[in-house]
């Protein structure tokens, strides 16, 4: 067990996140992530840095925040949220004293960290592969449905729908034998959700 005490740099990033994570209900995805990935890298038996995990994970999102991201819908349809956490982060992880020599490596966690990017670091190896779990099964619906109605991707049940239809394709992106596992239930729980919403709507647009 590590018994080093927690470096204060790590409050700092929970706590901008919590305060910035926008809508609310984009909080829960960063200390959820952070359980499973390293979940998986104890399954793994992945040595890793844990300082790296931890900053790459919480911030990954930075740019799909309100506030940070475009309001503007034409703008938001282009907008690069990786592109923008990548060229913000070093600011901020230097300003809570991050160790500069690992900011570079948080960084490229974080550019890689979406499909069908391959990551080579264990740290953006298992960022990478928590986040794809985590839009998979039903944390990956509930995701998907919260959204309709207040994400111009989601203005309809039905477009919400026909995205979580795209992410069953996801389990091939995925890199640790653990991961692949750990996809196969959520895969069959969305597939019997899609066919259930199929059934019950009766060829009806929702």
């Amino acid at each position: 067990m590590d018994t080093r005490p927690v470096p204060a740099f790590r409050s700092e990033i929970e706590a901008y996140i919590q305060q910035h994570a926008l809508p609310v209900d984009k909080f829960s995805h960063q200390p959820r992530l952070y359980a499973l990935a390293r979940s998986l890298a104890e399954s793994e038996k992945m040595v890793f840095d844990d300082d790296i995990l931890h900053a790459a994970i919480w911030l990954h999102d930075i740019g799909v925040f309100e506030g940070h991201r475009p309001s503007n819908p034409e703008l938001l349809a282009k907008w690069d949220n990786v592109a923008y956490a990548c060229n913000a982060l070093p600011a901020l992880l230097d300003c809570w004293q991050f160790p500069a020599e690992k900011i570079p490596v948080v960084i490229d966690a974080i550019r890689q960290h979406a499909a069908p990017n391959t990551p080579s670091s264990h740290e953006a190896i298992l960022l990478h592969d928590a986040d794809l779990l985590e839009l998979l099964g039903a944390v990956g619906i509930m995701r998907a449905l919260s959204k309709v109605g207040r994400d111009t991707r989601y203005p309809t049940h039905g477009k919400a729908v026909a995205v979580l239809e795209t992410l069953l394709t996801l389990p091939q992106f995925l890199l640790l034998p653990t991961a692949k596992k750990l996809a196969e239930p959520r895969v069959i729980l969305m597939q019997q959700f899609l066919s259930s919403i199929a059934d019950e709507t009766l060829g009806v647009s929702y």
